[in-house]
């Protein structure tokens, strides 16, 4: 049976959508559902390199394990080997693996550079969508996940961990040297075997931190954000570079709230999809609706019926098109997954948000609030007699992951931009390439890195929100061509050329050094463009534009020469507007 997991929108409509057939040679995407969560986390390629050149090859065939759909999915795009991540991640020495963990990636000080970035990104954005972070435990006791239902449903996905309980103290007769016999405590080591899980999921920890406290209708919605590495036994044929991992982060994060405030919080869920994909250059997504399952469903219809309606609600206020998924609900309530196309046209399964009937009912967690039978249904107009009436009433639980995998996604990023990142998101952001290598030049290109990448001067400590550049410089005694090259081929935003001319000479404005700087590698040339021209008002800015990486622009040099501020000025500009 083949899914439909690519959508195509045919007319400008909700539920105006149609299959797209799908098809790669030599490639196998498979995709998986988590468990208490739901989210569809992995889902890549799972081929060697090697096999994805060879023409005649068949694809092969997504195997089930453990009970978990892998389903075959294909599409039109042909694979390149070299804009796969993994070619790349080499290439620029973003990420290793070692047989000593297998399906655990050895991030690279550039390859981290990334991760953090994407991170900080998120960071910022929650104190506006109402979130605090949180830090939660990596394993916990086998009582926990039985209590979660992940015992029975999880367990041979999970990595089990034997603790031992602690030290009981007995009473011991101790002989002195003056004979007497007096009764001493001593610890026996009598250790009890005990199991543990490492977490593949974050939910049971915020159920915990949410039972942790008495909580009021007041208080909700509560909004927690993670973090926290997640653990998950992937069988070792399937691992694949950060695709398919047995080790990884995962933007995790989970929303309290009464039933009334479901529609609001899945809009804003998809407000922050939305502002994070356009950021990331990513707005070719297709929103899916999956609703409730003709049977083994928990809660009653009334409540599922009326959180689908509610999340259909937010749908069409998103102004996105969308479809439903009849009957693919999770067991314990309905979900919305967001579906990206890449530069290559892939999709991948990335962000969803899933109302989860099941988990709050098992931690028995609950929240004081007047008329609770009412408050249950989302009725918030009480008249004076109802409210009189004070009761325990069962929160919604929202799981929302915006990124998912955040190793998983930077696959995506690298694989879609062909390794050659935004300027704020880049671990090669500028490098400066001397003419010649002279002494003076040399100096000259010294102080200019201090100046550009801000970590000059003598302030200590530095504040925790001071921002700083990736600024490198090749002051080897190569022609200057083959630094160009150089830089190119690592994949450089900025490459800032200075020689003596630029500092003592006729290429100075008034009393201030310049630099050539050329800007063809920035994925998004227009608004890079753009920024130089507010910059430096009448400058060689490109008529055709939005042509991409390396354009050949009509009349116009691939180099601007800025003064050391201007250029500053143009580093700040691409990193405070994620360009």
């Amino acid at each position: 049976m083949r899914p439909t997991r690519l959508l195509r929108p045919i007319q400008i409509s909700q539920l105006t959508w149609t299959c797209l057939p799908i098809s790669v040679k030599g490639l196998s995407l498979t995709a998986r559902h988590s468990c208490s969560c739901g989210a569809l986390v992995h889902f890549s390629a799972t081929v060697p390199l090697r096999a994805q050149n060879e023409s005649k090859r068949k694809s092969p065939t997504a195997q089930g394990q453990r009970g978990h759909r892998l389903q075959k999915v294909e599409t039109h795009a042909e694979v390149d080997p070299a804009s796969d991540h993994r070619t790349i991640g080499t290439a620029q020495s973003l990420f290793t693996t070692h047989t000593s963990s297998p399906g655990a990636p050895f991030f690279q000080p550039d390859g981290t550079h990334i991760f953090n970035k994407l991170t900080a990104f998120l960071r910022a954005q929650y104190p506006a969508f109402g979130f605090c972070e949180v830090l939660t435990p990596t394993m916990y006791k086998q009582s926990l996940w039985e209590q979660s239902g992940h015992w029975a449903n999880y367990k041979d996905d999970m990595f089990m961990v034997t603790g031992s309980s602690s030290h009981k103290p007995e009473a011991a007769p101790v002989e002195f040297s003056d004979g007497w016999m007096q009764p001493k405590k001593k610890f026996i080591d009598v250790r009890e075997p005990e199991e543990f899980g490492l977490k593949p999921m974050n939910c049971p920890g915020h159920c915990l931190l949410f039972q942790s406290q008495r909580r009021s209708y007041r208080d909700l919605p509560i909004r927690y954000a993670d973090f926290s590495p997640l653990h998950r036994n992937e069988i070792s044929g399937a691992l694949s570079g950060l695709t398919r991992v047995r080790r990884f982060h995962q933007d995790d994060g989970h929303i309290f709230c009464r039933p009334s405030q479901v529609k609001n919080e899945i809009s804003k869920s998809l407000d922050f999809v939305r502002l994070v994909y356009q950021t990331l250059g990513l707005e070719d997504y297709a929103l899916v609706l999956s609703t409730r399952p003709e049977r083994d469903y928990i809660g009653t219809l009334d409540e599922w019926n009326r959180a689908e309606d509610q999340l259909k609600e937010a749908l069409t206020a998103s102004g996105k098109l969308w479809r439903t998924n009849v009957g693919d609900g999770a067991f314990y309530g309905p979900k919305i997954d967001v579906i990206v196309r890449d530069s290559d046209g892939k999709s991948h399964q990335t962000a969803t948000i899933q109302l989860d009937f099941q988990l709050p009912k098992r931690f028995m967690l609950g929240y004081e609030a007047p008329a609770p039978d009412l408050e249950a249904k989302g009725e918030t107009k009480l008249d004076p007699i109802s409210r009189q009436k004070m009761g325990s009433v069962t929160p919604v639980m929202i799981h929302r992951a915006v990124l998912g995998s955040l190793e998983r996604f930077m696959a995506i990023l690298l694989e879609h931009h062909k390794g050659q990142l935004p300027f704020w998101l880049s671990p090669r952001q500028v490098i400066i390439l001397t003419v010649t290598d002279h002494v003076p030049v040399k100096q000259h290109a010294k102080k200019l890195k201090d100046t550009l990448s801000n970590t000059a001067g003598d302030s200590m400590p530095k504040q925790i929100h001071h921002p700083t550049y990736i600024v490198d410089v090749d002051d080897s005694g190569d022609s200057i061509s083959q630094k160009i090259v150089r830089a190119r081929k690592k994949k450089y935003n900025l490459v800032c050329v200075v020689g003596a001319r630029n500092f003592v000479g006729e290429q100075m404005e008034g009393n201030s050094a310049t630099l050539d700087v050329n800007v063809t590698a920035q994925p998004n040339q227009r608004k890079t463009w753009d920024a130089i021209e507010k910059i430096k008002p009448g400058s060689q800015a490109p008529v055709q534009k939005d042509r991409g990486v390396g354009a050949n622009f009509r009349n116009m040099g691939p180099s601007v020469r800025l003064r050391t501020d201007q250029c500053k000025q143009l580093i700040r500009t691409l990193s405070e507007e994620y360009l």
